[in-house]
């Protein structure tokens, strides 16, 4: 079986002004460095085999501070890339709600339904996330990966894991340094975890 460690980036000034970052570039703010390093931390005493990571900054740059304790290089993928929401990003959810009222209202209710708006399709990125999954279980059968993405990639592989679809995406949650846990095998998959936070509270 192959073990997934699969993180959502650490916080940026767009997570916290909930913003549509999609596939546009934006550093890390110096409490997702933090985070960043919460995450590091958190893993340091897993035997990794690899660390793959979306092309995007926020995502980059939290994977490559997980890698330092491993030595191991950062393998980036772009299907590891977050949701494009055309002119949606750089919107808060509030504009996108004032300035689009019902595809705000499908995005909510039956996001697989909305339609690309300039960007991508929630199925259609489910498959190519689906895709790259298939490949990093056919590439390491019986090791430990860490996936570094973003909150609608993470919440498709945890769902897939789950026997859900698409229609299910707000079931789960992916906050920003979360770490959720899957097993995959050929036949099955278990979720160990889901959206970890503990690494980020402070000690006592």
């Amino acid at each position: 079986m192959t073990r997934l460690f699969v993180v959502r980036h650490a916080e940026t000034a767009w997570t916290v002004e909930r913003r549509f970052s999609g596939q546009r570039d934006v550093p890390l703010g110096p409490g997702g460095q933090l985070q960043a390093e919460a995450i590091a931390h958190a893993l340091a005493g897993q035997r990794l085999a690899a660390i793959y990571s979306s092309p995007l900054e926020h995502a980059r740059t939290t994977a490559e501070i997980v890698a330092k304790p491993h030595r191991l290089p950062v393998q980036v993928d772009a299907a590891l890339r977050e949701m494009g929401f055309g002119r949606w990003e750089g919107l808060t959810r509030d504009q996108v709600a004032a300035s689009e009222p019902q595809a705000w209202a499908v995005w909510r209710e039956t996001p697989h339904l909305l339609g690309a708006h300039e960007g991508e399709t929630l199925p259609a990125v489910a498959a190519r996330v689906a895709a790259f999954v298939d490949g990093v279980r056919d590439r390491h059968g019986d090791e430990t990966v860490v996936l570094v993405t973003h909150a609608i990639v993470v919440r498709l592989i945890v769902l897939a894991a789950l026997g859900l679809g698409p229609d299910r995406l707000w079931s789960v949650d992916a906050s920003p340094a979360g770490i959720s846990e899957v097993e995959l095998g050929r036949e099955w998959t278990t979720v160990h975890r889901m959206n970890t936070l503990a690494h980020l509270e402070p000690a006592s």
